[in-house]
C-alpha cells in the first residue's frame, strides 16, 4: 500500500470526509507547500521528530513558528534534539518533508502547537514531499490524540 492510500484508509476510519490532496509540485518543506497550494506558511503543519531520551516525540506546528527548546523541554520532560533523516523515516515510516502526524510506523507522544488554531484549516503531509491534507485543529487531535501545548 502507498502512503497516500494507506493515509487516506487512516482517515476514512474516523468519517470526516477528509479527503489527500496530491500535487505535481514538491510540498516538502512549509515554504514549497505554501506556495503550491496558494496559502499563508503558517498554514502549513509542519510535523518534527524529536528524540528526548530514548523516547521520540512529534511535535506538530504551524509553519512560520520556530519551537522554543524550553518549552518542548517542559511538556516532553526532557533535553529534545532533532531526529536524523534516518531516525524520521524509521520511526514515523514517511520521508523528511512528507512526515504524516498519523498512521505513523511506530507510536510517539504527539505535541499539537496551539500556533495551529489561529487558522480555520491548516495543512499536513500525507506520507509524501507531494501532498497535502487540509485539516482542523480539532480533527487533528481526534486523529492523532495529540496534545495542544503551547511551543512557540
Amino acid at each position: 500500500m502507498d502512503a497516500h492510500a494507506k493515509v487516506q484508509a487512516h482517515l476514512d476510519q474516523y468519517d470526516l470526509g477528509l479527503k489527500v490532496i496530491d500535487l505535481e509540485e514538491d510540498t516538502a518543506t512549509a515554504q514549497l507547500a505554501a506556495q503550491a497550494l496558494g496559502v499563508k506558511v503558517g498554514q502549513i503543519a509542519k510535523s518534527l521528530l524529536f528524540k528526548v531520551g530514548e523516547e521520540y516525540v512529534l511535535v506538530v506546528a504551524a509553519g512560520d513558528v520556530r519551537i522554543k527548546a524550553n518549552k518542548l523541554k517542559a511538556a516532553a520532560g526532557g533535553k529534545a534534539k532533532m531526529a536524523s533523516f534516518a531516525e524520521v523515516e524509521k520511526v514515523t515510516g514517511y520521508p523528511v518533508g512528507g512526515v504524516c502526524p498519523f498512521a505513523l510506523a511506530n507510536p510517539v507522544r504527539i505535541f499539537l502547537d496551539e500556533s495551529l488554531g489561529q487558522y480555520d484549516v491548516v495543512y499536513t503531509a500525507a506520507g509524501t514531499a507531494h501532498s497535502a491534507l487540509p485539516i482542523t485543529l480539532d480533527q487533528l487531535a481526534l486523529i492523532t490524540e495529540g496534545e495542544i501545548v503551547n511551543l512557540t
